[in-house]
């Protein structure tokens, strides 16, 4: 059993952590200026009709006469949220890179703008041109607006974004990132969210040692960035040495962490596969589905050329199927990418299906034709059920599962639970 966590630490090492990313980051989500009605200047449409990506104008008319604009207000969520049904938003902002940020010298950092919306379409640009097209999934860039930024350089961002058909649209979140491009020479911001999760693991697994941390935070000097503002010649070079050893003291408390055999081992490591969550009909037609997995299956295929490390997963038999019938080249090439291990078939059901709504048999049906298939294309049956999307589970699925052959689920709908915590240690003796 763990010890508590204890409330008052983990309060004052995430005011620090707040504080060293308030250095490097600003949420500039209120600052936007709104206009709801499309502008002439905004796009071209090749044939007319409903914009889409291959139609949007690459330019822009920027101006930073905002008489006709209005501030946009944020809801109940902290979100810019407008009426959906392919309803248009425009929002526009000046941005003025300032000497330094509550004391922290900006000057030779990167500047990103950190985006995360909910359109079905959107434009964005800087300085009237046009730099980053996205939709519903491709929906959280980081706009590159500088490499290396200097105090008094000028941006004007403009968003073009347009509602989904089913709902409101929203831009959720928008953040100015500036950041260290010296990987020894991390930022606040870095620093910040490296202590971040080490928080997050010590209150999960090791909540003893919280103060641990909290004593290493309680070194940070602050007046040293205070003092960096007022003499800037030669006192951020202080700070960072600040920042620098309390890396290294974080590195001392992560050697001596409990080696948790019961969790993951001696030593612990992070494997990440590459996935692509394809439904496969939700909000658009099923030959959608089909178009969107053989481009996805295609760019993958040719990323793991670039980067031959990538190791990519994908479940739904239904869908190789459909590649196998209709592209047998490109399933030919699924095929070698997992003899060479770059691919890994996750998917015991045959799709992805709800786990509420739907009888036993047809949950056994599932397994059936998706195991069956699994066996017969790829040579072994799926010891994992993929199903990160449904919204419940029903209790006779350990025994649908031990008789399919399947020894894992992976499911990430536990963690929405706004009150009752999953309890991961219930388990332990699986891992």
């Amino acid at each position: 059993m763990t010890s508590p966590v204890s409330q008052a630490n983990t309060k004052f090492i995430s005011e620090a952590i707040e504080k060293l990313r308030s250095y490097v980051r600003v949420n500039n989500l209120p600052s936007w200026q709104c206009k709801t009605a499309d502008l002439p200047f905004g796009f071209a449409v090749a044939c007319g009709g409903k914009p889409s990506r291959s139609a949007v104008s690459p330019v822009v008319d920027v101006s930073t006469d905002f008489s006709q604009w209005n501030l946009a207000q944020l809801n109940a969520k902290e979100h810019i949220a407008w009426a959906g049904g392919q309803k248009v938003l425009w929002l526009m902002q000046q941005l003025v890179v300032p000497q330094n940020l509550q004391g922290y010298p900006l000057q030779g950092l990167s500047l990103r703008l950190s985006l995360v919306w909910w359109a079905d379409s959107a434009q964005v640009y800087v300085n009237g041109k046009l730099v980053l097209e996205g939709d519903l999934f491709d929906c959280s860039p980081r706009v590159l607006l500088s490499p290396a930024v200097t105090p008094g350089d000028e941006f004007i961002v403009a968003l073009r974004l347009v509602s989904p058909s089913h709902c409101d649209g929203a831009l959720v979140k928008s953040l100015l990132i500036y950041e260290s491009t010296d990987e020894n020479n991390p930022d606040p911001g870095f620093v910040a969210d490296e202590l971040a999760l080490m928080q997050r693991y010590l209150e999960t697994f090791e909540p003893e040692k919280l103060e641990n941390l909290a004593a290493i935070v309680a070194e940070i000097d602050w007046e040293t960035n205070r003092r960096g503002a007022e003499n800037a010649e030669g006192e951020k070079g202080e700070f960072e040495n600040l920042l620098f050893a309390l890396r290294g003291k974080l590195l001392e408390i992560n050697n001596y962490l409990r080696p948790s055999a019961s969790i993951c081992g001696s030593k612990s490591k992070i494997h990440l596969l590459g996935h692509a969550h394809l439904d496969l009909a939700w909000l658009w037609r099923v030959s959608e589905t089909w178009k969107a997995a053989q481009s996805t299956f295609e760019s993958v295929l040719k990323l793991s050329q670039d980067f031959p490390e990538l190791i990519f997963c994908h479940s739904s038999p239904v869908l190789y199927a459909w590649i196998e019938e209709h592209r047998p080249d490109l399933f030919d090439a699924i095929q070698q990418a997992l003899k060479t291990g770059r691919w890994e078939v996750v998917g015991g059901f045959w799709v992805e299906p709800d786990l509420n709504l739907i009888a036993g048999e047809s949950i056994v049906r599932q397994l059936l034709y998706g195991q069956r298939y699994v066996l017969e294309k790829f040579g072994k049956l799926s010891c994992v059920v993929w199903v990160p999307d449904s919204f419940g589970f029903c209790a006779t699925l350990p025994q649908f599962f031990t008789s399919a052959g399947v020894e894992y689920f992976v499911t990430q709908k536990l963690r929405w639970n706004d009150t009752t915590k999953f309890d991961y240690g219930a388990f332990g003796g699986g891992l």
